[in-house]
């Protein structure tokens, strides 16, 4: 069925492919590329394929194709469009058809619900029978195993976590009488007496191994495998199904001895679950035995009159004053005055415990007359013989000795031969008091493993340090304990398994065979949690919600206080169907139309697609709250020029124009107002302008002062026009700043505050032919002369050694010049000198190279040289000016050009 608010339609149906294009009849990823009605891959309508046999049809323009190409999807898209349309309205159709239907799954379980009460009533008539009273009353917890064999959700086998159907071989557990599969039940005790075996059969060989019900670990001997699908009471092999009995029933009557063990059987018919008390009846008296016995079911023989026991209590003076109760009367509760033991001292005690000790010591004389009895509150009836009198042994127990009490025995110095803690060796000290030591011999000992052997004191175990390498009783992991004598612990680590049910982890101790199933249940229950039924863990996700019958209570998500009435369900409630009613805004009538404030409404994401052929976007559902519509009632209003009066809908009312112009006269005195209907303020006369009337904005006419070329900024006006204050731009006299002026000042001003307005406040940027800037501000003409210049100029003497600061004006006149003095002389001297020894120097070097290329030159064109004979070698002097010129002249120079440098620089 659909659900309301949804919508589904098949694209497949709603294609017509004899009208649909070819390239959208294709299958798959290439539409259009497989065979089409009979027509090869690739082939047209209209076109023949290129390695078709045959003249060729022409071939159409590019042009003509697309545009024919375009139609055909647009066309496409209009039939499936309609095609939709068409599936929407019958998919709408049968929704409101449908909204009271009730599925047919729920009408079978109320079938089955009343067939299943038939079949319990038929049971119970035989047990009913016997005695009056309510038949369900007397079950206990028999019904709730009668009611839940009737339900497949109920009855789960914890082995498998699957639901145990009405036809299927079963087996039932004497302590929890839990429900299993034959199968899985003999799987698990085959897999658990498996592993356990082969674990062991080393140390237990041939053990009868039992094995315990995976719900309530009821223990089973080996041969209590189930091995038979029998009925409830045993008494019937592979019973057959019959809809008229409880499932795995014989329809017998059950016949099994009652417990508690009194002698009669189960009247019931085969059943699951335990037995119900007996329904016989019985004449009985109640526990204490004062009334006369009464009629009672034997199942609930025992009873109470409520009178006072009255039996005599264990302290002998009071009476029990509980009501008739079962087994030995409670202790005394009575309190009483009491003597201790000793009778020395007395207390308010409870009367259920007389006999108690106070703390003073007994201090009576022992019978040797010495010493005093040291014993706390005793009996008074206790002899008083001293320990110490008569014949006493020596510590070793080889002398006897008799002496007065009040002498201790000696030793006797014989060895003292006891054995000691070892059992092996005997004390080799003299007779003495007290204990005797550790055993200090040295002997050879076995590791307790029987693996290694070692010398060690015999007071003291040996352990080696061998691990133990045998695997625990998990079958896991190994034992690991040093020096193991095959005992091995058992393992301590907790198992860990995922459970059966998915949920939860084995939380025992590391085991062997599969793990118990998880003894947790899962309530199920329904959205408003009134009903409930419970599942074992893990079969909450396949089991479906009870179906509830209480109404549904979730509040309303729009503005009625109260949703109409429906059943506890999941998901959304059905839309309101009530009358809005709301007040609307502005007026005092209520919306007549349906809720519309949650609406479930289908929002459709506008992507612009290639193709018809691709997928549309999903839509998505959500609850929108709608305004509520306008209201439509006539009213009657008159426009706010007062010109006409008209009906308007309610939801419309309000100050509204008729279009018409104005019309009243302007303050101007020339128009009227040309704005549309309006209403007119502070005005009594119907003819004059209001306040918000149209002001005249005719430009003014008057004419303007004199050199002002703009307009009159203000409308139409009956006074004269306001001074002219538009800003006039100009530059200054130096061109640099553009001055703004405001027209009135600049036309009404001669031509003396014309030259003060123009001209700026900054310096002027001229510079003088002396190359300094003008001095003086803003000017109009020229600057001043050059030789009032007061800058400051500096001058040097002719070598540039000297320099001396004076003004310009003294220097364009001529009057400043400054000599050079002696020193520049000698200076001048110096520098002429070392340039022309520079020079030389470098001529000379310029020659030697020269000499040298030609000589290489020479040598080139000669040829090989002859080894040339011994001559006596005539050593030559060289000067030392040209055997170190090369060095000492550029350092030379670079030392005087630093000092020179240095000079001009220090003046």
């Amino acid at each position: 069925m659909l659900r309301p608010g949804y919508s589904y339609y098949n694209a497949e149906d709603s294609y017509n492919m004899s009208n649909t294009p070819i390239f959208l009849q294709g299958r798959g990823r290439g539409q259009g590329r497989g065979m089409v009605q009979g027509r090869e891959r690739g082939q047209v309508p209209g076109h023949m394929p290129s390695w078709s046999h045959g003249p060729a049809r022409p071939a159409q323009k590019a042009g003509q194709r697309g545009k024919e190409n375009q139609s055909s999807v647009k066309l496409a898209e209009k039939r499936f469009e309609a095609v939709s349309a068409e599936h929407q309205e019958a998919v709408r159709r049968l929704i409101s058809a449908n909204e009271d239907y009730e599925s047919s799954s729920e009408e079978d379980e109320d079938e089955d619900m009343q067939n299943n009460t038939d079949i319990l009533n038929s049971m119970l008539e035989t047990f009913s029978g016997n005695a009056g009273g309510d038949p369900l009353s007397d079950l206990g917890r028999t019904h709730d195993f009668l009611l839940n064999s009737f339900k497949s959700t109920s009855n789960v086998c914890l082995i498998c976590i699957e639901s145990i159907k009405k036809n299927e071989a079963i087996w039932s557990c004497e302590g929890c009488y839990c429900l299993f599969h034959i199968q899985c039940i003999q799987k698990w005790v085959k897999d658990g007496v498996y592993q356990q075996t082969a674990l062991s059969e080393e140390n237990f060989p041939k053990r009868d191994l039992p094995w315990f019900c995976p719900k309530c670990r009821y223990e089973y001997k080996q041969s209590q495998c189930p091995s038979k699908y029998l009925c409830f009471c045993g008494k019937e092999e592979d019973p057959k199904f019959d809809p008229w009995l409880v499932p795995h029933s014989c329809g017998q009557t059950c016949g099994r001895p009652l417990k508690p063990d009194c002698g009669h059987e189960c009247l019931l018919l085969c059943h699951p679950g335990p037995c119900p008390p007996c329904p016989k009846t019985i004449k009985v008296t109640c526990y204490c035995g004062k009334q006369s016995p009464q009629i009672k079911r034997c199942g609930t023989r025992e009873w109470s009159c409520g009178q006072h026991c009255a039996k005599p209590l264990h302290c002998g003076h009071h009476k029990c004053k509980v009501p008739c109760h079962k087994g030995e009367c409670p202790s005394c509760p009575e309190v009483s005055s009491q003597s201790c033991q000793c009778g020395g001292q007395k207390s308010v005690r409870p009367c259920a415990s007389p006999k108690w000790q106070c703390t003073r010591v007994c201090g009576k004389n022992l019978s040797c007359g010495v010493h005093i009895c040291e014993v706390v509150c005793h009996p008074s009836g206790l002899q008083h013989d001293c320990p110490r009198a008569g014949e006493r042994m020596c510590p070793c127990g080889k002398t006897k000795v008799s002496l007065p009490c009040t002498e201790d025995v000696p030793t006797c110095g014989d060895t003292c031969g006891k054995m000691l803690e070892c059992e092996q060796h005997e004390c080799t000290q003299r007779c003495h008091a007290g204990p005797c030591g550790m055993c200090r011999q040295m002997s050879l000992k076995t590791c307790r493993c029987s693996l290694r052997k070692k010398e060690v004191p015999c007071c003291k175990e040996y352990l080696c340090e061998t691990k133990c390498t045998k695997i625990k009783d998990c079958g896991k992991h190994p034992c690991k304990r040093k020096c193991c004598d095959g005992n091995c612990p058992p393992c301590e680590q907790q198992c860990n398994k995922a459970l059966g049910c998915r949920n939860h982890k084995c939380s025992s101790r590391c085991h062997t065979g599969p793990c118990y199933p998880c003894p947790l249940v899962v309530d199920i229950r329904c959205f408003c949690n009134s009903t409930s039924i419970t599942v074992p863990c893990g079969r909450e996700r396949v089991t479906k919600p009870p179906r509830c019958s209480v109404p549904c209570k979730i509040p309303p998500d729009c503005h009625h206080p109260f949703r109409q009435r429906h059943r506890c369900h999941f998901g959304m409630c059905p839309p309101c169907r009530q009358i809005c009613d709301k007040a609307l805004p502005g007026c005092s009538h209520a919306c007549p139309f349906m809720c519309h404030s949650a609406v479930l409404t289908k929002i459709q994401e506008k992507v612009q697609r290639a193709g018809p052929w691709e997928p549309k976007p999903k839509a998505k559902l959500e609850t929108i709250e709608h305004p509520c519509a306008p209201c439509t009632v006539p009213i009657s209003v008159t426009c706010l020029g007062k010109h006409e009066t008209t009906h308007v809908e309610c939801s419309k009312v309000g100050p509204y124009s008729c279009k018409r112009l104005c019309g009243r006269q302007l303050l101007c005195g020339n128009h009227i107002c040309q704005r549309e209907c309006h209403e007119v303020l502070a005005v009594e006369d119907k003819q004059m302008a209001g306040q918000n009337c149209a002001k005249c904005e005719e430009p003014c006419t008057k004419p303007r002062p004199t050199d002002c070329s703009h307009e009159c900024l203000q409308p139409c006006h009956p006074d004269d026009c306001q001074p002219c204050h538009q800003m006039i731009r100009m530059r200054c006299h130096c061109k640099l700043v553009l001055q703004h002026i405001e027209c009135h000042q600049w036309s009404s001003a001669n031509e003396k505050e014309r030259q003060k307005l123009k001209a700026c406040v900054s310096r002027c940027p001229k510079y003088l032919s002396c190359g300094h800037q003008c001095m003086s501000l803003c000017h109009p003409g020229d600057c001043p002369d050059v030789g009032k210049c007061n800058e400051k100029s500096k001058i040097r003497c002719k070598c540039k050694r000297k320099k001396k600061d004076v003004l310009c004006s003294e220097v364009q006149a001529g009057k400043a010049a400054l000599d050079c003095d002696e020193t520049c002389k000698l200076q001048w001297e110096k520098q002429k000198k070392i340039e022309e020894d520079a020079r030389k120097c470098q001529e000379e070097e310029e020659k030697k190279k020269h000499q040298e290329e030609l000589e290489e030159y020479e040598r080139k064109m000669k040829g090989r040289k002859r080894k040339p004979r011994k001559q006596k070698s005539v050593e030559e002097t060289v000067p030392a000016w040209k055997k170190y010129g090369k060095i000492v002249i550029p350092a030379v120079l670079t030392v005087v050009l630093g000092l020179f440098v240095y000079y001009l620089l220090a003046i």
